[in-house]
């Protein structure tokens, strides 16, 4: 930057955003400097759309990119890249300054899967962040069957399903398989229910051999937890954040969305409760225990500004939630400092239940706590009580009487 500070920006269409850029970016938890810098770049940006002679509504993505090129060949080193040029064209489009740039369903594949998204967003109520997954998914399965008249999914076979799925699923693992699966049968009813196929072409659709009921669940002991927890630094704010998220799925058996979907208004802290925003809009009101609501005001009380009302925030700027995802880095970071091998956040849901059954809990406790929809899923933690099975345990053919 050359040693300046911003100036406020005076000429240009943009000048009249400014002082709103600069709050926007803030708010957002950029420091000081670096809103400074930005106010700067908003003024370079201005005054070459001056020179151009074009309007603030002008500024679509294919005219930053011209901005930055223009830099670039003028021999500058700041605001050179396309990524430079995101957050100011961010912010005007959301004011309704800039264009939004238009994205078209190009293709019959494309196509299929706007009316898959809409049918599980707005008919099936899933969570855009899983909606997300269920597209990747469905797009691997359609790729291989478009051709040069297109999908012809009105002509799609038992034959067609299977012979995609057997190459595909060749090429995962065992999880990985079953997850397109999955979503290969939500796929193929919505086709049906849209009336593109029509046959009910989900019912042919394989099963993955599901070895799970073939070993034992598998929970951290006491004494990893206990590395996991202090693990976290609770004298800066990510070690407070963190250690407040590691407690939670330890304690309450949540899973990584779960985390990441708990907002400010989600705690009752009068009733000792918090609210979790479960599967497929499922929401339960659980007990806060004691320990996890102190690590929870411990971290609040340094939690960044923002107007974000997500309880967990990135430390880094830009401020906002934590995703599903994020909240899987966290367990693994803190893995990585304890000096065990990585986990994810499900195995801390494992822990949770394991150790409330070596508290003495039923299954019926352990289901409500873990909110699972049928009994035969919580039935896998029986397996843990390791005492209470070797009654039932028949003596060895020849061994000792």
């Amino acid at each position: 930057m050359d040693g300046r500070m911003w100036v406020p920006v005076g000429s240009g269409p943009l000048a009249r955003y400014a002082a709103g850029y600069g709050s926007w970016l803030a708010a957002r938890g950029y420091s000081r400097w670096t809103v400074s810098h930005r106010l700067w770049q908003l003024e370079l940006l201005s005054r070459w759309l001056e020179g151009e002679g074009l309007a603030a509504g002008e500024l679509t993505v294919e005219r930053a990119e011209r901005f930055v090129l223009a830099r670039r060949e003028a021999g500058y080193s700041t605001w050179v890249s396309s990524r430079s040029v995101v957050l100011p064209l961010e912010y005007l489009r959301g004011l309704g300054v800039a264009p939004s740039p238009t994205v078209l369903a190009v293709g019959p594949v494309e196509e299929v899967l706007a009316g898959y998204r809409r049918y599980l967003l707005e008919e099936r109520g899933v969570k855009a962040s899983t909606v997300a997954r269920y597209e990747h998914e469905a797009r691997v399965f359609l790729s291989p069957l478009e051709g040069v008249e297109g999908l012809g999914l009105e002509r799609l076979t038992a034959a067609d399903v299977s012979g995609v799925l057997v190459h595909e699923c060749s090429l995962r693992s065992v999880t990985g398989a079953r997850s397109l699966v999955f979503v290969v049968r939500s796929l193929l009813r919505y086709l049906h229910v849209a009336g593109v196929i029509d046959a009910p072409l989900e019912w042919v659709v394989p099963g993955v051999a599901d070895l799970r009921d073939q070993s034992l669940p598998r929970g951290l002991e006491p004494a990893a937890v206990a590395k996991l927890l202090a693990s976290c630094d609770r004298r800066r704010t990510v070690g407070r954040r963190d250690y407040a998220i590691v407690l939670a799925l330890v304690r309450l058996g949540l899973r990584a969305g779960e985390v990441a979907a708990i907002r400010l208004e989600d705690l009752d802290w009068r009733r000792g409760e918090i609210l979790v925003h479960g599967k497929r809009g499922r929401d339960d009101v659980l007990p806060l225990p004691c320990d996890v609501g102190e690590a929870l005001v411990s971290y609040l009380r340094h939690r960044p500004v923002s107007e974000s009302r997500a309880l967990f925030l990135k430390v880094i700027a830009p401020a906002g939630p934590l995703s599903g995802h994020a909240i899987g880095g966290v367990v693994h970071d803190a893995c990585v400092r304890a000096g065990i091998p990585p986990v994810g956040p499900h195995r801390l849901r494992h822990t949770a239940a394991t150790g409330m059954l070596r508290a003495g809990a039923s299954l019926a406790e352990i289901g409500q706590v873990l909110r699972h929809r049928e009994r035969k899923t919580t039935a896998i933690y029986a397996k843990v009580d390791r005492t209470a099975l070797r009654a039932l345990a028949r003596p060895w053919p020849g061994g000792e009487s």
